[in-house]
């Protein structure tokens, strides 16, 4: 079988290659509204992509070259001419299934679900079976043979024997594809009322507290081309982008993306992580007591895409706990393994059951990286014109270019701004926050944290201590 592939899918405007390894992904962080053919406009919203200059609306209104993102020409096994006008693909349609998605989920993540809406689709085919079988009913076909139509500004789904339509997504709402073998999972964002949270639903139980998530209705196929249909709808979308770009009287070709290569190679990737993981000093051994059936008492969070090691940092401890007992731990330390299991690249549901299933044991033993609470960043940008490449909501960043400027300046997703250039944007409007960065050039110095952690310094949260 095939190595499982994977697009993660990002408004038109926001198009970038992020990564090519084995089956092609393409992606820039999170769905935004974007604009296809002069056709919609993107509403006001407090979001903004800092891939550019930005006015104080937060909307494209002018077409010149620096206020879009650089092009990036995305191979495919399609010729352009052919996307725009559409072209369909035979597979068999396995079933449809709904998971709950945080907004910005990270690519393992993503592919997790994708697998999970496999296992759904073929529990629910296996049940039908039984069904049909236990009603005399003989062995029932579960397949349906469809057609798969792609082009720059839809999917459809066609029944192959009658083309009637059975599904129809703008292109816009396709967030991720992953092709496993033959089989191809698409996944679209539902949208629902505005009235509803804005788009959102809570979390179901078990999830982590005050995370919001949000509907995603999942299709699963079955085809020889497989890979080949993942790569045309991550084509379509920088056709699409061509056309946009075109529309607006912009060649593509001007949004070459050499010479903003060229001031990223000349840039040393900054990160005070560099210098304080590597410092012996910083890296502890500890040994900690604590009474059978006594929790640690901690609360973790995610260190944030973009950190060097990405693991959990400890963002407060319980009064009379084990951990604050013990007086060797801080709010910030970055914990690197516990009794021997790393941490690292885990995702933060399991760190936190690993940390559950100390709590009748007697001896933790821990290895954590002492860091400040607060993370520095230093953002080396020349010019305007280069994009600062992420994304910031309501001061928190949402979404990271992969190897651009603001990665190498150490920029991490999921992380509160607390400082701008000396200047504190704790209270600070999200519209003058965009403004500041938008506007800024030369070293732009900013401090950050993890705004899940932030939440619990400034009492807005209440620490959940496992």
């Amino acid at each position: 079988m095939a190595e499982p592939g994977s697009l993660d899918l990002p408004p038109l405007h926001q198009l970038l290659v992020r990564e090519r390894s084995g089956h092609a992904t393409w992606g820039c962080g999170s769905r935004a509204d974007w604009v296809c053919n002069g056709l919609e406009q993107p509403r006001k919203q407090q979001r903004s992509d800092l891939n550019g200059p930005v006015d104080n609306n937060n909307i494209l209104e002018t077409k010149k070259v620096a206020s879009f993102p650089s092009f990036v020409a995305v191979p495919g096994p399609c010729e352009p001419e052919d996307l725009i006008d559409g072209i369909i693909f035979a597979a068999n349609y396995l079933g449809s299934t709904q998971l709950l998605s945080e907004r910005n989920p990270s690519k393992n993540i993503r592919m997790m679900q994708a697998q999970e809406a496999v296992s759904r689709v073929k529990r629910m085919q296996k049940a039908a079976k039984i069904k049909k079988k236990a009603n005399s009913e003989g062995d029932a076909q579960t397949l349906t043979e469809v057609d798969l139509f792609i082009s720059t500004q839809r999917i459809k789904v066609l029944n192959a024997d009658t083309q009637e339509t059975m599904m129809d997504h703008a292109l816009r709402t396709i967030s991720y594809i992953a092709d496993i073998g033959n089989i191809v999972v698409l996944m679209a964002r539902r949208r629902m009322p505005r009235s509803a949270s804005q788009d959102c639903i809570e979390t179901t139980p078990g999830a982590q507290e005050g995370k919001k998530q949000y509907k995603m209705i999942c299709h699963v196929f079955e085809s020889e081309d497989a890979q080949l249909i993942a790569q045309s709808i991550g084509q379509a979308f920088s056709v699409a982008y061509q056309e946009f770009l075109r529309a607006n009287g912009i060649n593509p070709e001007d949004l070459s993306q050499k010479e903003y290569s060229d001031i990223i190679n000349t840039q040393e990737m900054y990160n005070d992580d560099l210098i304080h993981f590597s410092n012996s000093e910083n890296c502890k051994e500890l040994q900690l007591e604590k009474h059978k059936g006594e929790i640690l008492g901690v609360v973790v969070v995610e260190s944030g895409w973009g950190s060097i090691l990405p693991t959990v940092i400890l963002a407060n401890m319980m009064n009379g706990g084990p951990a604050a007992r013990s007086g060797k731990l801080s709010i910030g330390d970055q914990i690197m393994s516990i009794n021997g299991t790393s941490l690292v690249g885990l995702p933060l549901a399991t760190c936190q059951g690993i940390i559950k299933g100390l709590k009748n044991q007697t001896q933790v033993k821990l290895n954590i990286v002492s860091c400040p609470p607060v993370t520095t960043v230093l953002i080396k940008r020349p010019d305007l014109k280069y994009q600062l490449g992420f994304s910031v909501q309501n001061g928190i960043i949402c979404s990271l270019m992969r190897g651009g400027i603001a990665e190498r300046g150490g920029v991490r997703v999921g992380h509160r701004i607390i400082e701008i250039n000396g200047q504190s944007v704790v209270a600070t409007a999200h519209e003058k926050i965009v403004q500041a960065l938008s506007n800024s050039v030369g070293e732009i110095h900013m401090k950050t944290m993890p705004a899940a952690m932030f939440r619990l310094l400034t009492g807005q949260e209440t620490p959940l201590y496992i």
